[in-house]
């Protein structure tokens, strides 16, 4: 089968690689042929090459960090399921979610069907793929409980950024203060945000009024320490700190003498259950076809990876989610 690997930082190559085949998935695994996918602010890291890819699940003899695995970095899958030991994903399904070993930009990929849900076959596959970042979403502001009447800033208003805004506001809150270095005054109603401010974060909170503070940030910037401490900075005395998003560095250095005069919490977590948050995300964009039209802004076929990856890789002016379509 075809697919691309990355030869070096910032370069793919197309190769022709195995393909997997049924009689080689475990119990719970389903083989999918790619329809397409969503590139994730997480493979940001992956494609500059400041991280090697995991072992493979189901190729334990590569070793850890094996390099140049085909398909890699791309962990939100659109597919077809071809074959399946999972007994709720039959063949011909339609389904959206996680690839395991982040190796989807392939012809073919196995997953585990846990994390994968069916999807409504009249979308487009690149507009489905919206449906992994938004049960992400849905699983993170679950955890921040009742949010009715509640002032919310969401630090970052990229891919991840804006969902939560959108979410947020559909869940009561008061206010939702969107912070970005990038110009989204052009999307920022349509996803919830009160106040747009163009700006860094940082600044923002040095020249907050101690009542404008908001009761809960979300720190969806990520790929550095700072935000997080522009968080600590910003929320209200005894408020929450949402950090969303992978760590690429796993010590984070913070004012814990500000976190602790402050009484602050902060929460982070990883998407549990995932069926079940893509079903709700499938509910979730039928009831709000807004996202259908104007999450998905740049679609490149499989051809130009290297363009869509180039594309993903920089925050612009009217560009949110950047999908490849793989049929």
């Amino acid at each position: 089968m075809w697919a691309y690997v990355l030869a070096a930082p910032r370069r793919f190559e197309k190769v022709d690689v195995p393909a997997p085949e049924a009689g080689d998935l475990r119990d719970g695994q389903v083989l999918l042929r790619t329809l397409a996918g969503g590139i994730c602010g997480s493979d940001a890291p992956d494609f500059r090459g400041l991280r090697t890819p995991l072992v493979a699940r189901d190729r334990p003899d590569e070793g850890p960090g094996a390099p140049g695995l085909p398909g890699f970095p791309m962990h939100e899958v659109v597919g077809e399921v071809v074959a399946s030991r999972d007994p709720s994903l039959k063949p011909g399904a339609r389904v959206v979610g996680w690839a395991d070993s982040a190796d989807a930009i392939a012809a073919y990929v196995v997953t585990a069907g846990a994390g994968l849900a069916e999807c409504d076959p009249a979308l487009e596959p690149t507009v489905a793929a919206l449906l992994q970042p938004l049960a992400c979403v849905l699983s993170a502001v679950d955890r921040l409980g009742a949010l009715d009447g509640a002032d919310v800033a969401v630090l970052g208003q990229g891919p991840i950024g804006i969902l939560f805004s959108h979410v947020i506001k559909e869940r009561g809150a008061r206010r939702v203060t969107g912070v970005d270095v990038v110009d989204r005054d052009d999307v920022a109603g349509l996803f919830g945000v009160d106040e747009a401010v163009r700006g860094a974060s940082g600044r923002w909170a040095a020249h907050l009024a101690d009542d404008r503070r908001p009761g809960v940030v979300v720190e969806a910037i990520g790929h550095q320490t700072a935000t997080l401490g522009d968080a600590i900075d910003a929320v209200a005395p005894s408020g929450l700190i949402h950090y969303f998003g992978i760590p690429e560095e796993h010590p984070y250095a913070l004012d814990m003498w500000k976190f602790l005069r402050k009484q602050l919490t902060m929460q982070a977590g990883t998407t549990l259950e995932r069926r079940r948050y893509l079903q709700a995300a499938g509910q979730y964009l039928a009831a709000h076809r807004v996202l259908a039209d104007h999450y998905v802004t740049h679609t490149y076929g499989v051809g130009d990876v290297q363009a869509a990856y180039e594309c993903a890789d920089v925050p612009a002016e009217g560009r949110l989610k950047v999908a490849v379509s793989m049929a």
